[in-house]
């Protein structure tokens, strides 16, 4: 009964989440969106919160009444996905919103690196390469497949990051992957893993699709990193190879060139792009 917390996360987060937004606008805590328009901002911390009320009642009665509502592991990869949305939330916190000149991508962080300064973004890349190292180690990988695996975790988390430029976009990645992955692998296994995080993202979509919240870095990460860890899991050794030199490809893609220019000039990735965008 792992598939349990996904419908109900969806439905805590159908309650939470427009309130979490209001909550964050009435707090002053809104940021330009790429039309100009002022958005709640970051809504990522909601949906990790509201991940968290769903947590709270299957880990009870996981417990308690002997019911198998989580899936065991998820108490490896938690650790993770609650580290990635707080080094989200403190850039956006600290980060490239309190000034236009703060550094940005990998270049930009190294840069600065090189000239004295440690960004958010900085203390972001090396605390998620710790959880990465934390949350792999342990599963018995020769060496080199722990090293692959800790770039892949790190890198997927920092794509979706890189594709958090319109409304939805990150949403829709993630849930193309998951169908990918349960109709490829013919299973529910991320769902069953990680659907208390799914389901928010899903909620979520409808009010950053409508442009009423933004997810900011703390909802990008959270997303990459839910990816990241279903890559990991369902996927094979050789799947994995595979994955990390596309992650790979992309992320080295999306530093050079705008992958929003991309998407644009392509029909069908537009169409899909635009697809329930206010």
């Amino acid at each position: 009964m792992y598939w349990v917390g996904f419908p109900l996360a969806i439905a805590l987060a159908a309650l939470l989440l427009p309130a979490g937004a209001r909550g964050l606008r009435d707090a002053g805590l809104v940021r330009e969106n790429y039309r100009g328009a002022q958005l709640a901002f970051p809504l990522g911390a909601v949906l990790a919160a509201a991940a968290l009320v769903a947590l709270a009642p299957l880990a009870f009665l996981n417990d308690r009444a002997d019911l198998d509502l989580l899936d065991p592991e998820l108490r490896r990869w938690l650790p993770y996905l609650l580290g990635i949305a707080f080094l989200g939330f403190l850039d956006d916190a600290l980060g490239q919103g309190a000034a236009a000149s703060a550094p940005r991508g990998w270049r930009g962080h190294w840069r600065a690196l090189r000239e004295g300064s440690l960004s958010t973004g900085a203390i972001k890349a090396i605390g998620a390469l710790a959880l990465a190292a934390y949350v792999v180690s342990g599963r018995g990988l020769e060496s080199w497949r722990y090293v692959v695996d800790v770039a892949l975790l790190i890198l997927a988390t920092n794509l979706f990051n890189l594709l958090d430029l319109r409304p939805g976009r990150a949403e829709k990645g993630l849930a193309l992957l998951g169908v990918g992955l349960c109709l490829g692998a013919w299973t529910l296994a991320p769902i069953e893993l990680l659907g208390i995080f799914a389901g928010p993202v899903l909620v979520g979509a409808w009010l950053t699709l409508g442009e009423r919240a933004m997810l900011g870095d703390t909802g990008s990460n959270l997303i990459g990193a839910v990816a990241g860890v279903w890559l990991l899991t369902i996927l094979g050794g050789d799947g994995r190879l595979v994955a990390l030199a596309i992650v790979l490809a992309l992320t080295i893609y999306g530093e050079l060139r705008s992958i929003s220019a991309t998407i644009d000039s392509v029909p069908p990735l537009r169409w899909l792009d635009s697809l329930g965008r206010a």
